[in-house]
Order: C-alpha cells, then sequence, then structure tokens
C-alpha cells in the first residue's frame, strides 16, 4: 500500500538524520500517515514531525525539513512539501498513478486483499437466532455484517469461518415444544392450550399441520412427554431447514451449525462448571449457582444453574466460548449479536477472562434495530400472515443484493431505516442499482470494444483529471480493507462502493473510451478494466452480484 511506503520513507529518512546528526539520536515512534481531508493537502500527510518535537528539542517545522531533505529517491511523488505547524504532504505523481493500472488488472481478483492476520484463525459468528421462529428481518442485518465481514477478514489474511449457533436447548426449545404439542392436538380436535409464554405466531400452526399430515395422530397415542420430545425433534427440523433456506436465499453459507445441546451431550458445561469452581469463580446462594462476575470487576454475579437445578443459557454460553477458545484453539472469536443482547457483553467478556483467556480475543458487535418502510409510511405487519415480517419476505420481495446493501449501509451501532420502495427501484436513486449498472457499463464497454486488443496500451497516457480521480479512488480499496479489519466496520464498503461508480461515470461522462485515437483508446480500456476488477471485488466483500448486464 501507498501508505506504508510512506511510512518507510519517512523511517528512513529519519534513521539518515539521526546517522548525519540533523536529529538527536532516539527510538523513533511509528510513523503517521493519513488521507488529509482537502485534496489541497495532497494525497497522503504525515504528522511525524509533530510527534518527534519533544524527543527531538526541535521547532516541528525544522524537523519536517531535516526529514523532507532525507527522504530516499523515489518516482512515487511529485510534490513532498512542509506545511505549518508540522506536517509534510505528499502529492502523487501522475506518471506513477497511471503506472498503477497495469499492476491493478495484474493482481485481479486479489486487487485489495492485505497480509494483516498473517493466517491467524478468526472466527464469525452471527445471526444465531433461536430456531424457534423464522428468521425476522432484522437478522438478515446480522447476516450481511458477518458475512461481509468474513469476507473482509479473508481478504486482509485471516483464516476466517462463519459459524451459527443453534440454541437447540433450554427453556425456549421447552416453550416451542409446549407450544408445537398444542397446535399439533388442536388440528386434530384436542383442546390444549398454547402456553402463555409460547410462541403464538401462525407459523406454529404451519408446522404443526404438516407433522399431520406426514404423522397423523400417531404422536397423540404417546404420553405428553414423549409427545413434545418426538415434536422437539421434527420441529426443530422444519425450523433448521427453514432458517437454512432463507440463508441459502441471501447467499450465506456457514461452515458450520453448533448445537448448544452437544456441550450438555459432550459433558462441556458439567466440565466448564468444574473448571469454574476450582478457579474460585462460582458460589451457591439462594439454592442457586452463580458466576462470582464481581471478583472480575462486574456490578453484579450472574446465575448459572437455577434453583430448580436448570442452566442458564449463560452457562452454556460460557462452555461453548470454552470450546471456541479452549478445544478449538481459535485465535480470535468476533460474536454479533442482535441490541436485546447488549447486556449480556460484559459478563461474556468477564466469563472468557475467567477461563484463563485473555479478553481481547473476543470481539463483540452489537447491530441495532431496522425500521422497514414504503416510502414514508413505517411497515410493522407481514401481509402474508398478519403476523412478524420475515426475512424471506424481504427477501422475495427486494432481492438479496438489495438486502445486503441497505443493511449494511450504516454502522452496525446505529438503528437504520430500510426502505423497501427504494431498494425495488429501477434507477439512479437505488444506491445498489446506481452501483451495479456502473458495473453493467463496464462490461458494456469491453464488450463494444472486444474487437480491440489493448494488452499492449500505454497506461501512461492516462494523465486527464478524470482518469487520474479513478485511478485515486481505485488505490483506496487496499487501505479500505486494512481499515475495515481492523475496526469490524464493513459498512464502509457500500458507501465505498458509491463513490467509485460516481467517480467512473464521471470519466465515462468526460473521456471517450473508444474513439478514432487508438494509443488512447488502449489506455482507456486498460483503466475501464481496471476499474471492472476493484468494483467487482468491491461488490464481492459485500456478498453482492456483479452484473454484466441490467
Amino acid at each position: 500500500m501507498v501508505k506504508d511506503e510512506i511510512m518507510q520513507l519517512l523511517a528512513e529518512a529519519g534513521r539518515s538524520a539521526q546517522a548525519k546528526g540533523a536529529l538527536p539520536s532516539f527510538a523513533l515512534p511509528e510513523v503517521p500517515v493519513q488521507r488529509p481531508a482537502s485534496p489541497a493537502h495532497g494525497d497522503y500527510a504525515s504528522s511525524l514531525p509533530l510527534k518527534l518535537a519533544r524527543a527531538a528539542r526541535m521547532n516541528p517545522l525544522a524537523i519536517a525539513q531535516v526529514l523532507v531533505q532525507e527522504l530516499p529517491p523515489t518516482d512515487l511523488f511529485a510534490l513532498v512539501e512542509v506545511a505549518p505547524p508540522g506536517f509534510i504532504n505528499f502529492t502523487l505523481s501522475p506518471q506513477w498513478l497511471a503506472g498503477q493500472v497495469d499492476v491493478i488488472a495484474r493482481e485481479g481478483a486479489a486487487f485489495g486483499n492485505v497480509d494483516l492476520g498473517h493466517g491467524q484463525s478468526v472466527q464469525v459468528e452471527f445471526v444465531s437466532a433461536n430456531p424457534t421462529g423464522p428468521l425476522t428481518a432484522a437478522s438478515g442485518r446480522g447476516g450481511a455484517l458477518g458475512d461481509a465481514l468474513a469476507n473482509v477478514l479473508v481478504a486482509a489474511g485471516y483464516r476466517a469461518t462463519r459459524e451459527y449457533y443453534v440454541n437447540d436447548s433450554g427453556s425456549r426449545m421447552e416453550a416451542f415444544n409446549q407450544t408445537l404439542y398444542a397446535r399439533y392436538a388442536q388440528l386434530l380436535g384436542r383442546d390444549v392450550e398454547v402456553p402463555a409464554d409460547g410462541y403464538h405466531g401462525a407459523y406454529m400452526v404451519e408446522i404443526a399441520r404438516e407433522i399431520v399430515a406426514e404423522e397423523g395422530d400417531r404422536l397423540l397415542r404417546l404420553s405428553r412427554r414423549e409427545a413434545e420430545v418426538e415434536l422437539s425433534k421434527l420441529g426443530l427440523a422444519k425450523m433448521l431447514s427453514s432458517i437454512q433456506e432463507t440463508i441459502a436465499l441471501m447467499g450465506i453459507r456457514y461452515d458450520a451449525w453448533f448445537s448448544e445441546q452437544s456441550l450438555y451431550d459432550r459433558g462441556i458445561v458439567a466440565h466448564v462448571l468444574d473448571l469454574l469452581r476450582e478457579r474460585g469463580y462460582v458460589g451457591e446462594r439462594e439454592g442457586a449457582v452463580w458466576f462470582v462476575s464481581t471478583a472480575l470487576g462486574e456490578d453484579k454475579d450472574n446465575v448459572l444453574v437455577r434453583r430448580n437445578g436448570v442452566p442458564t443459557y449463560f452457562a452454556s454460553d460460557i462452555a461453548y466460548h470454552y470450546d471456541k477458545f479452549c478445544i478449538r484453539k481459535l485465535d480470535q472469536v468476533i460474536d454479533i449479536w442482535g441490541a436485546d443482547h447488549q447486556g449480556h457483553v460484559p459478563r461474556m467478556r468477564a466469563a472468557v477472562a475467567a477461563l484463563g483467556v485473555a479478553p481481547e480475543r473476543l470481539k463483540i458487535l452489537i447491530h441495532q434495530m431496522i425500521t422497514l418502510r414504503r416510502g414514508n409510511e413505517v411497515v410493522r405487519l407481514s401481509k402474508r400472515t398478519g403476523d412478524i415480517i420475515t426475512l424471506r419476505e424481504v427477501l422475495e420481495e427486494v432481492g438479496a443484493d438489495a438486502c445486503r446493501f441497505f443493511f449494511l449501509s450504516r454502522s452496525a451501532d446505529a438503528h437504520m431505516d430500510f426502505d423497501l420502495e427504494l431498494a425495488k427501484k429501477q434507477s439512479n436513486e437505488n444506491p445498489v442499482y446506481y452501483v451495479q449498472y456502473a458495473h453493467a457499463r463496464i462490461a458494456s464497454i469491453l464488450r463494444y470494444a472486444s474487437g480491440t486488443d489493448y494488452a499492449d496500451g500505454d497506461v501512461l497516457l492516462l494523465q486527464h483529471e478524470a482518469e487520474q480521480a479513478l485511478i485515486r479512488k481505485m488505490l483506496e480499496l487496499p487501505e479500505l480493507v486494512e481499515l475495515m479489519a481492523r475496526a469490524l466496520e464493513p459498512h464502509h464498503l457500500p458507501h465505498y462502493a458509491q463513490e467509485l461508480a460516481a467517480i467512473f461515470h464521471s470519466f465515462y461522462t468526460q473521456c471517450r473510451v473508444v474513439s478514432d485515437d487508438l494509443a488512447l483508446t488502449k489506455a482507456r480500456l486498460k483503466l475501464v478494466e481496471a476499474a471492472r476488477v476493484v468494483l467487482a471485488n468491491t461488490l464481492h466483500l459485500m456478498g453482492i452480484t456483479a452484473p454484466e448486464q441490467m
């Protein structure tokens, strides 16, 4: 990356200045390099002279002058300037910029990749909604966020895996089982009430109806408990199948579906409770078993096993993270949870620390709720069933690409409005259409020029302001990948895609690609091909298709 090259050049300049006595001898800090807010200040800027001022006991402007004088020779810059109160501004050379078109085209699908992770293993666990109902529209936000983040991490040199944690144990599954039994019995003429804390959605009746069609009244000839156990297996399988189909519609492919019940079956929950007890993090009072979170700085302790002997979901969550860190030995774990899990974050971090795992190896992202709209109207109920709006309905209405783009377009910690009508528009008002249209336009240009062999095109001819602006924007992708991987913020992708598309459309308007000037035509076709590469790579990171025509 250009930023890294500038950092290295400045570090060399600092060491050279110290060797010559132009700067005092002291340990040089990490070199800060950033993009200036104003293009008037160049392509990059460094505040290194300001960082060195105290140690060097020199005026930052004087330090800047020394560093500029000691910069190794390079064809990277057209201009290097010192600016008050102690900045060094770098403007990239137009010739060097033009030469990067060949680099981008040569790297192809690998352009944008950086080696930040050095092959470390990182697991991204996301969606993980209880298998007690269909995925809601809100789950789509976690799905888009998790899948795009995993793509970014792979591009940043990590071995990223995607996992869905199936909550197939505990009190909510018990409520699901009792509800399904009631609906099944009702369809067969029995007067059985749905429990007050059960699931009252129409989907439960549909599942029960399917089971009646497949099993008849066979299960009513069993004891209620036996029937609930049987129905639980049948109902869970149907719910998981429905969830998996919806996930597939969104274009997400998990590497693993992890069963909560397996933690009990393998004895992991019991083992972890014993381990925490040995380490002094378990206490018993009021007939319950508690995790002594206060010993790790938390405000209150948390129940692990209720008075009735049933473990809480917190107990299995700790066991799940023990499995991740201590059995599978993952280097990093990223959990993506909905807003209703915000309060669970501090105690989960405390539990990981109690397991002897460095807390910084666990990252937890909370995504806020969404509001569905049709223009100015808030959509609250499903047209199909009259109750919850499922993710499948949204996917079927607007498509996976629009869902992913809109769900990713805000930072996870911000509430978002999703305008279904806008997402369906075939116009530039719709940002995903605008971006995909740019890719389709590029494909159209390349098809039109398919008879022109531009392999020997001279990219140094690309000196027009619009051409240079497009190259500059394309070169931001590797830096963006690094930023997103460090900050775990894939929401930058839709914004970058829109900016890149806008700059391409501007270039297309100002610069005729195929003209009577064959040399310039070949150069511009190379630039168009490079733009195709970068835009396609950006869409791939979002999990969105790059259409050849629209």
